[in-house]
């Protein structure tokens, strides 16, 4: 018998909870990491700047290529022994940069293995935990999962950096390696609670895989018309997003002289749009649909990027950051647990992690590439024309969202469920 009782969204039962605490203190080591890597090679290694973007762009392209044949892979077995093997794997290798650099024999090459052995990993998480999730939290409950993950996500991004900042000027640069490390441990123990019996998996057609196991999840994307146009929006509006992060950190910390703390300052407190905009999305669900939130609020988030063109000096520059950050993460706050639910609610199980890999195997290989190219782009424009150009191609991407519906839906009136495709 479920444990989510019809009308009550908000009871998913203990074994939701040990996934949701499971899935937060991982959350929580990945932000007291943030950007170790990058970090790491330039305080440790000395790198020049074109091995640091090198660093950041192969773990991210080189991990979702891995990913690839994984998908399927993850398909056709048990989830929750996948979840821990995945945490295991990457509490592991990163284990291994610390102790490298006790022995003073840690190096660049390590470095870029470590980074994507740890991404490969993460996709293969990230797909199976999705496809145990619906199998976890029946449908009337996936919306209040998704948004407490959410809400998760932004409470850690808030705070982590920060202390992690704080960790490594008093124990070290390697520090927040060894935390993540031991998040990703105390995450298997917490799966490991999980005691509901978990579905069967799906039975492969044959014990080889495929051309077309590997690929269904691209297929199941592309012919089904409300998940394709998401996946083509939130691809591209993440990517053209994620381009401003390496161009802001040289605008404000190399060319504006903005303090390090500082630009800490900037993209931590306007987290906490994250947990407002988390917080309101269950409700603005029930009173306008699924559709129209999606619309509105995957709209809205294009809307702001293109004020980070016109950062300035001092703190009218801190605060315009600061007001355009706020604005965007809130909107995404909102936006992503419906997209979320989205996913889950149009992809039957048997095909579910297959669709998941497939969506984070895209993402990542399309953020890599834009990166790199938005990185040369700024060595022959300049900082700020790159972000303008960025955040002005942002503002034509909600033509691909899904329209909504158009019949009007009265506040209070009960939204039957979309059926699955």
């Amino acid at each position: 018998m479920s444990e989510v009782r019809v009308g009550r969204p908000g009871r998913l039962g203990r074994d939701f909870g040990w996934l949701w605490a499971a899935f937060a203190v991982s959350s929580a080591g990945t932000m007291l990491a943030f950007d170790a890597f990058a970090l790491i090679a330039v305080t440790v290694l000395h790198s020049s700047p074109a091995r640091v973007s090198f660093l950041s762009a192969a773990g991210i392209a080189a991990g979702a290529l891995f990913a690839v044949p994984l998908g399927p892979w993850v398909e056709f077995r048990r989830k929750r022994p996948v979840m821990i093997a995945a945490d295991l794997v990457r509490c592991a290798a990163l284990l291994t940069l610390p102790l490298a650099y006790a022995l003073h024999t840690l190096g660049y090459a390590q470095l870029v293995l470590v980074s994507v052995v740890v991404a490969t990993a993460d996709i293969v998480f990230r797909a199976a935990s999705g496809a145990h999730l619906k199998a976890l939290v029946p449908q009337e409950g996936l919306m209040v999962a998704s948004a407490r993950f959410e809400s998760t996500t932004w409470t850690t991004t808030a705070l982590g950096p920060p202390l992690g900042g704080a960790a490594i000027g008093l124990f070290g640069p390697l520090t927040t390696v060894a935390g993540d490390a031991a998040s990703y441990l105390l995450s298997a123990l917490g799966v490991h609670r999980i005691r509901r019996p978990e579905p069967a998996p799906p039975v492969a057609a044959s014990n080889r895989l495929t051309r077309a196991d590997i690929l269904e999840g691209w297929r199941h994307l592309w012919r089904t018309p409300h998940l394709r146009a998401l996946f083509l929006n939130s691809t591209l509006v993440n990517g053209l997003i994620m381009v401003g992060a390496p161009l802001m950190a040289v605008l404000m910390l190399r060319e504006l002289g903005f303090p390090a703390w500082e630009y800490g300052l900037a993209y931590g407190i306007p987290c906490v749009g994250g947990l407002i905009g988390s917080r309101l999305s269950s409700r603005l669900v029930r009173r306008y649909g699924e559709r129209r939130v999606l619309r509105w609020s995957g709209t809205a988030r294009v809307c702001w990027p293109v004020g980070l063109a016109f950062t300035g000096t001092g703190t009218g520059g801190l605060l315009t950051v600061m007001a355009v950050e706020l604005g965007l993460i809130t909107c995404i706050g909102v936006y992503s647990p419906v997209l979320a639910k989205e996913r889950l609610q149009h992809t039957d199980t048997d095909r579910l992690a297959r669709v998941l890999s497939a969506w984070t195997v895209t993402g990542r290989a399309v953020t890599a590439t834009l990166t790199l190219a938005w990185g040369a782009l700024a060595s022959l424009i300049g900082t700020r024309p790159a972000l303008a150009v960025a955040g002005v191609l942002l503002l034509f991407t909600p033509a691909l969202l899904p329209t909504a519906p158009r019949d009007p839906l009265p506040q209070g009136t009960p939204r039957a469920e979309s059926s699955g495709t």
